[in-house]
Order: structure tokens, then C-alpha cells, then sequence
């Protein structure tokens, strides 16, 4: 079986099975509503991997060949029997759909939920951290004023973008993006910080370079009038705390660490106030 995204599934016109989590106690992978889509070569999605997937995924490819079949429970003690430790219990549904767009058509899901992600250098680690952020749920944006380091980009999954005044095109970048800055000039990194501060509509906001390098930057940004608070925001050094690799491909890798860190974070933020909100409506 080859295992795809589940947005990878949208253009599957042929017999599927829907295997859905429809109750979930104790430790568990993944929670209720977590569902993925088998068909027989493919898995798309993810129910938490591990053998309670590779069990569900065998039920499913038998019960597609089957003619008779359209849907049944299995319930899964996530115990020593099958291999998993976690501890938990979870139901899941296993229901046949004539396509994939049936089979997600009532689910909750976004299909272009990409967020923007705008790397600022195509120098070694831009490169790598262009390379790696692949496939994370990104779109990812690479910019630079020399066009052979961007040529020298061969993926087409990434956008490149050429520009002799990278900072100019801060104007024109969508609300709540994701920046990481990293060019070859110091003077393009204050630029591009300074733009982005002045329309103050960014979600993350990183910038490679030492602390003196921050400090130093802070002093200019705020000598020209930015709030201390929102200057606060910029993180610089970029990345996890406890790697402090030179390596351009562990410098890439921390700096993904952060991102994914700080989007989670965002994520459990925004989860706990749409509980107090519905609390509050209640």
C-alpha cells in the first residue's frame, strides 16, 4: 500500500472505503473524527499509523472486493493483541462510498488548507529549508534578488520569486503569513523586518542571526518608532532552542522544528477559546 495525503484522494473516481473513528477513549492515536480513505493500492490519510492502521487497512482492502459490503463497526482494544501499547479503546466505521468525493463530502476538512510560508534568502539554507518544508502544510515562497541561487531550486513545488528589492513585496503578501528571513545582506534583512512591522498583519516572524545581531536590530527598529512589543515578536535566532548546529541541513531542520512548534501552539490557543466562546454562548 502506498500511503498519500488525504487531498491526494480528491480526483478518485473508483470504489473507496471511508474508515472513520467514531469514539475514542483513553490513549489513543488520534482522536474521533480522525478518518482516512483505502482503496487498493492506496492509503490516503491517517487513522494514527501504528497496527491499529495497518489492522483497520486490512479489514478495508477485504471489504472493498466484497460486492455485498457496505458498512460495519470494528472495535479495537489498543492493547497487547494487536501489538499496541497505548492503552485506549476506539470504534471505527468502515463504509464503502462509490468515489472519494462522496466518501468526504459531509466531513470537516479543508482541501487547500496550506498556509503561506515566505523565505527570504535562497542561500544554502533557504534551499534546505525550502527542500525539507515540503508536504508540512505549507505553500511555500522562495525569494531572492539573485536568480541563480533560485535557479538552482529545481522543485516545482516551491514558488521562486525574483525581485532586486525583496522588501517591496511585502505589500502585496496575504495577511497572517509565515516569514522566515535569511538573505545574504544584513541591509535586505532590516528592510524586509521593517516592512513586514510596519503592516503588522504577520502570523511568525523569524529571522536567522545571533542575538547581538537581534539586539542590534531591535535598537534601529525601535529608534525608528516600532512598538518594544511588536518588535518582541521577531525571533531571532530563529529555530529550537537546544540545537545549535552551523550545518545548513540541521539549521533547516530546527527552524521547521519551531515553525511546527509554534503552529501547534497557535492551533491549542485557538482550541481553547472556541471552547470558552461556545461556554459563553451556552
Amino acid at each position: 500500500m502506498i500511503l498519500k495525503k488525504l487531498t491526494d484522494a480528491k480526483t478518485f473516481k473508483k470504489e473507496i472505503i471511508k474508515a472513520k473513528i467514531i469514539s475514542a477513549e483513553g490513549s489513543v492515536p488520534r482522536n474521533k473524527g480522525a478518518f482516512m480513505l483505502v482503496s487498493k493500492k492506496n492509503i490516503y490519510g491517517s487513522i494514527g499509523g501504528g497496527q491499529l492502521e495497518f489492522r483497520i487497512a486490512e479489514i478495508s482492502k477485504k471489504n472493498l472486493l466484497n460486492k455485498n459490503f457496505h458498512k460495519e463497526v470494528v472495535n479495537v482494544p489498543l492493547g497487547p493483541s494487536i501489538g499496541q501499547c497505548c492503552g485506549g479503546y476506539v470504534q471505527v466505521m468502515i463504509e464503502k462510498y462509490k468515489n472519494a468525493s462522496v466518501a468526504i463530502k459531509n466531513e470537516n476538512i479543508e482541501i487547500n488548507n496550506e498556509q503561506e510560508l515566505f523565505i527570504f534568502g535562497a542561500g544554502h539554507i533557504g534551499q534546505e529549508l525550502s527542500s525539507r518544508s515540503l508536504n508540512l502544510n505549507f505553500n511555500i515562497n522562495l525569494i531572492d534578488s539573485r536568480a541563480e541561487y533560485l535557479n538552482a531550486h529545481k522543485n516545482n513545488k516551491v514558488t521562486k520569486i525574483f525581485a532586486n528589492s525583496p522588501w517591496l513585496l511585502i505589500k502585496n503578501i496575504p495577511k497572517d503569513s509565515f516569514y522566515i528571513i535569511l538573505t545574504h545582506s544584513h541591509d535586505y534583512d532590516f528592510k524586509i523586518i521593517n516592512e513586514i512591522l510596519k503592516l503588522n498583519n504577520f502570523k511568525f516572524l523569524g529571522l536567522i542571526g545571533s542575538k547581538t545581531k537581534f539586539n542590534r536590530f531591535k535598537k534601529r527598529l525601535l529608534d525608528i518608532g516600532h512598538d518594544d512589543n511588536l518588535v518582541s515578536k521577531i525571533e531571532c535566532p530563529v529555530g529550537l532552542k537546544n540545537i545549535t548546529s552551523k550545518k545548513p541541513a540541521e539549521i533547516a531542520i530546527s527552524i521547521i522544528g519551531r515553525l511546527l512548534e509554534y503552529r501547534s501552539q497557535l492551533e491549542n490557543y485557538l482550541n481553547i477559546d472556541n471552547v470558552k466562546l461556545k461556554k459563553i454562548n451556552e
